[in-house]
């Protein structure tokens, strides 16, 4: 699968880069239509998320719920006033021995990438997850180009390969590898 792309950029024009500064927040339910878009075109058409189904708007209802009620992380950044990406940290496994540990999941809309919104935005969740007595954080990445900016992101932010899981997904017809990071928050 090719990496997502802004429409000017599939169209062959040079995209345009304002130099507005993004702005990370705290998730609100009001953001959950643009989460659920941010996602959408990575579950049907890359492996970059092993979702094979957008979630509906009410799983994203629930999911919202359920980190809130755990304390753990839902952030939104936004360009001039719209919502190009989030991050939330989720529980790593549900046993009760894992429970300083959070997966980190990651999403930009197209013309987010390359704008230093991930870095803001992972930055961010990491601070977030320090604040709520996380003590590890573990990352999932796709081997795949669409997941392909993912992996420096987390490096830039000191996350260190941990593993490699080969061949666990199915997807689009193909097995798909995925990468283990983490990073300790202390």
């Amino acid at each position: 699968m090719l990496p997502l792309h802004s429409p000017a950029e599939a169209a062959g024009a040079p995209s345009a880069r304002p130099a507005a500064r993004p702005t990370v927040r705290t998730a609100e339910a009001g953001d959950l239509p643009a989460v659920a878009r941010i996602l959408e075109p990575y579950a049907t058409r890359t492996v970059a998320t092993f979702d094979e189904e957008p979630p509906s708007l009410d799983a994203w209802s629930a999911r919202f719920a359920d980190l809130a009620a755990r304390g753990l992380p839902f952030l939104v950044a936004e360009l001039e006033g719209e919502v190009v990406g989030y991050a939330y940290a989720s529980p790593w496994r549900p046993k009760s021995a894992y429970r300083y540990t959070v997966e980190d999941s990651v999403y930009l809309a197209p013309e987010a990438q390359r704008r230093g919104v991930g870095t803001r935005l992972l930055s961010a969740l990491l601070d977030a997850c320090s604040l709520a007595g996380v003590r590890q954080v573990v990352a999932v990445v796709a081997d795949d180009p669409a997941a392909a900016g993912s992996l420096p992101l987390h490096q830039r932010l000191g996350f260190e390969v941990a593993g490699v899981l080969r061949d666990v997904g199915i997807k689009h017809g193909r097995s798909v590898s995925t990468m283990l990071l983490q990073r300790s928050l202390g």
